[in-house]
């Protein structure tokens, strides 16, 4: 099955740039460029194998091991005949970048794709070495689209209550809706049936070997700690200072793993929303899981929907996934002085949206606070929940209307 993103690498087939493709483990990048491989041909090397990194090591080996396995200069002179180029876990060599760059300055007929997991490190390789020479597109687990499409449910209803933008129907796809926020968008849980143990795989190797590229051993705990934490106060502000004293950990350790959490695509920064800008970078920010999957993980709860009093924590991650992964709005929320609060503000350039999230079909005059306390600050504010009821409601599938 292929991922949304997987058009939009293709049309790029025909592009000079250098296209990157970075996001979580598990999610489906590997099985993203052997797809691409497979239609386009040319050469798929996998950094993974200690002897391809030796063979990549230089510009000159790099050079010297494409030709040996097809690429030659002189056949490759018109614009449009172009040598394709896989490289898979391009982060486990830092200097790789830098080859890129002159491979990509002195080499116009060849082609690279190139995937590889989020770190602090690669980012700012490819920010220097890179700049105006790459197309980063970020891969992230599933969205409900996709995760229906996985599944092999008919999306046709779906795609008419995104396009719609009249009266809706009644939602569908409620039960559909809960099975995503219990198990989340990997793709090998959705297309499984033991999805706890795939979940606890996936996660136990990433804190005993991802994290370990970031954090020496003794650290571990710790952050699997602050992990625990964030998952149990999931969409909660955050105390750095409570959290130093109940975890027993310093400041500076908590930051530092917060910042690794979120370039490894586990969590979401949000901050608050204000008029004045300054104010935002000093005000108390939440931390989202980005999939609701593992933030049940996590706190160890796969209890169904009816049974558990965090319902309407885990829609807000599931609205807050939608929007991640189907634009680059910013995303912030809104409190004032007396405790009003609005769960998401989509701040565009020349348009904020105000956005309260509820997992409920029947609303009461009580969960249009927020949305009443800010409607003067910001151009429009909508209700997501199950029913529209009219038209300052949308249903969670229509959110594409508002990011795109």
């Amino acid at each position: 099955m292929k991922r949304k993103l997987y058009k939009k690498l293709l049309i790029e087939k025909d592009s000079k740039k250098i296209s990157i493709i970075i996001g979580p483990r598990q999610v489906g990048k590997t099985t993203l460029l052997k797809q691409l491989h497979k239609e386009l041909g040319g050469l798929y090397v996998d950094f993974d194998i200690l002897e391809n990194v030796e063979k990549f090591n230089t510009y000159t080996n790099f050079i010297t091991s494409i030709k040996l396995e097809g690429y030659d200069e002189k056949n490759y002179q018109k614009e449009d005949k172009q040598f394709y180029l896989f490289i898979d876990e391009f982060q486990k060599y830092a200097d790789l970048t830098k080859i890129l760059k002159n491979v990509y300055d002195n080499h116009k007929n060849i082609k690279i794709y190139a995937t590889g997991s989020s770190s602090i490190t690669i980012k700012n390789n490819i920010q220097e070495s890179l700049a105006g020479r790459k197309i980063l597109h970020k891969l992230y687990p599933l969205d409900f689209e996709e995760f229906l499409t996985f599944k092999k449910i008919n999306t046709d209803k779906l795609k008419i209550l995104q396009e719609f933008k009249g009266e809706l129907p009644k939602a569908e796809y409620k039960q559909e809706i809960e099975e995503f926020m219990k198990y989340g968008g990997y793709p090998e849980v959705v297309l499984n049936n033991n999805k706890k143990e795939i979940l606890a795989s996936i996660f136990d190797t990433f804190i005993k070997k991802d994290l370990v590229d970031y954090l020496n051993i003794k650290e571990i705990l710790g952050v699997k700690k602050l992990i625990q934490y964030i998952a149990i106060n999931n969409g909660g502000k955050l105390n750095i200072t409570d959290i130093s004293q109940q975890l027993n950990l310093k400041r500076e350790q908590i930051e530092n793993y917060l910042e690794i959490l979120e370039e490894t695509f586990i969590l979401k920064r949000i901050i608050p929303f204000y008029t004045n800008k300054n104010k935002e970078i000093i005000k108390a920010y939440k931390e989202y899981f980005i999939d609701p999957g593992v933030r049940n993980y996590f706190c160890n709860n796969f209890n169904e929907m009816n049974l558990r009093n965090d319902t309407g924590f885990l829609f807000e991650t599931f609205i807050l996934g939608e929007i991640i992964k189907n634009s680059e709005v910013e995303i912030k929320y809104w409190q004032d002085k007396q405790k009003h609060e609005v769960d998401f503000i989509i701040d565009k350039i020349h348009e904020q949206i105000g956005l309260e999230v509820k997992y409920k079909e029947k609303l009461k005059s009580e969960d249009y606070k927020g949305i009443k306390h800010i409607k003067d600050k910001v151009n429009k504010c909508l209700i997501i929940n199950l029913i529209k009821q009219d038209k300052k409601h949308i249903l969670p599938f229509s959110i594409k209307l508002i990011v795109e």
